[in-house]
């Protein structure tokens, strides 16, 4: 870290920027961004971490009005990819120093943010089952993830939701939701190909068995999840959702994080709302 360090600031301040790095633990990363972003002399807040701490720093950057930053320094790193971002933490850097401001698409569920997906069903299910096992790597948390996903499929949940999208009002029985910022585009790890298509994407997959689960797990693995006969596809700028089994609310899994929220949600997207470093336009057309 402490090499890391002296990296950041050698290459920002060669592109004409004051820079503070600070390191701090997994407890902490909370209070140092919520620091960051009530600090008026702070223009940007560059945030090195996994999903769940760059979905917590672009919610305060999004509230302070702050540009975010992302060092990918986690599993997936959905959002980082999204936005095209070396996945390298040592090659981003120079990325980050020498970036244009760019304004992209944040979403929110009962007004809480997320720049990748809000889940419920059969993913807080998985992830629960994951953060029961113990891994101290980055490949045993890939490993746990594998082994929480097939105990999950083997007794998929079922449940009633009604959906109010695009005008109309829909009652159905399904086994998980999910809501992503931008449509996902056809990677394996389901990701949104573009940041700034101003609307939600909304896949629904009916109530599954262990048999058509594996089916749609083959299938999100090549790319092809609106194509399964299992799942509905929407696209629009809100949708509102009503649980009525879950008198008590629901737990749902955004951007990672399992969360609590209300039996009623609504999911809306913020176009262009959130402001972010990111690569010059011709840059990223030739990637």
């Amino acid at each position: 870290m402490a090499a890391y360090e002296v990296k950041v600031i050698e290459l920002f301040e060669e592109a004409g920027h004051r820079i503070e790095c600070h390191v701090v633990a997994g407890h902490e990363v909370a209070y140092a961004l919520e620091a960051a972003a009530n600090r008026p002399d702070i223009d940007c807040i560059v945030a090195g971490g996994g999903d769940g701490t760059i979905s917590a720093a672009a919610r305060l950057s999004w509230k302070s009005g702050k540009v975010l930053g992302v060092v990918p320094a986690g599993t997936m790193n959905l959002f980082a990819r999204s936005l095209r971002l070396p996945l390298d933490i040592w090659a981003v850097l120079e990325t980050l120093a020498s970036a244009e401001c760019r304004s992209v698409d944040i979403a929110s569920a009962n007004g809480q943010s997320f720049v990748h997906q809000f889940s419920a069903g059969m993913r807080p299910r998985m992830v629960r089952l994951r953060d029961a096992m113990e891994f101290g790597s980055r490949f045993g948390k890939i490993r746990a993830t594998v082994r929480a996903a097939l105990t999950a499929m083997a007794r998929p949940p079922r449940f009633d939701v009604a959906l109010h999208i695009n005008g109309e009002l829909k009652k159905q029985e399904i086994s998980a939701i999910s809501v992503s910022n931008n449509e996902f585009g056809r990677d394996a790890l389901m990701f949104a190909e573009t940041v700034d298509g101003g609307h939600l994407g909304i896949y629904l997959a009916d109530p599954l068995t262990f048999r058509s689960a594996m089916h749609l797990a083959f299938d999100i693995l090549r790319g092809r999840l609106k194509e399964n006969p299992a799942i509905t596809a929407y696209s629009s700028s809100e949708i509102s959702l009503h649980f009525p089994r879950h008198r008590h609310g629901i737990r749902c899994v955004m951007d990672g994080e399992i969360v609590a929220m209300d039996q009623d949600i609504v999911i809306r997207t913020h176009p262009g709302e959130l402001k972010v470093l990111a690569a010059p336009a011709e840059s990223e057309n030739s990637r």
